[in-house]
C-alpha cells in the first residue's frame, strides 16, 4: 500500500489562531475550551461519549507544509529524531490530543486542555480508558531531564 485517502470528520476550533499562542502541552492550560464541530454524519457516533472524562482527538497538522526526519524540541537546543519529538513537521503530518471532556450539545464537543490551531482538521476521536491506556513506570527519554526535580519547565507553559 504506497498511499491512504483519509476524510476529516469534523473540525477542531479554537481560541489559538496562531502556533506562537499555544501552550505545548493542552494539560498546562486546563481553563482554555475548544470544541469539535462534528459532520452532522458522525453525530450519531458519539452516543455515549459523555461518560468519559477524557478524549483522544487525532488530527491533521494542516498549517505544517515542512516534513523533517530530525527537528528541535521546545525543551533543547539539541537536534533529535523526528520520532522522539512531538512536533508537527513530521512525515503524515499527524497529531494527537488528551483533552478533558467538557460537555456535547448536538455536534459540538466542548473539551478544555487545548493544543491546537483553530479550524484544525478532525480525524478521529477515541475515548481515554485509563485502564488501558495508562502506564507504570514509563521511560520519557531525552524528556526526562527537563522535569527531574518533578517541576514543569517555564517554557513548557509558555512559548
Amino acid at each position: 500500500m504506497d498511499k491512504i485517502s483519509l476524510t476529516p470528520i469534523g473540525t477542531i476550533r479554537s481560541p489559538y489562531s496562531e502556533p506562537k499562542d499555544m501552550p505545548i502541552q493542552g494539560r498546562f492550560r486546563d481553563d482554555v475550551e475548544g470544541w469539535v464541530e462534528l459532520k452532522e454524519e458522525y453525530v450519531p457516533g458519539l452516543k455515549d461519549l459523555g461518560g468519559f472524562s477524557h478524549l483522544i482527538l487525532i488530527y491533521y497538522f494542516h498549517r505544517s507544509d515542512v516534513e523533517e526526519v530530525q527537528g528541535h524540541p521546545f525543551l533543547e537546543e539539541e537536534t533529535h529524531g523526528i520520532f522522539p519529538i512531538r512536533s508537527p513537521h513530521r512525515p503524515n503530518h499527524l497529531g494527537f490530543s488528551i483533552v478533558r471532556l467538557q460537555r456535547i450539545e448536538g455536534n459540538r464537543v466542548y473539551f478544555t486542555e487545548v493544543d491546537m490551531i483553530d479550524r484544525t482538521p478532525l480525524l478521529d476521536i477515541k475515548p481515554y480508558v485509563e485502564q488501558f491506556d495508562s502506564r507504570d513506570n514509563v521511560k520519557s527519554g531525552w524528556v526526562d531531564q527537563h522535569f527531574g526535580d518533578g517541576n514543569v519547565p517555564d517554557q513548557t507553559i509558555i512559548r
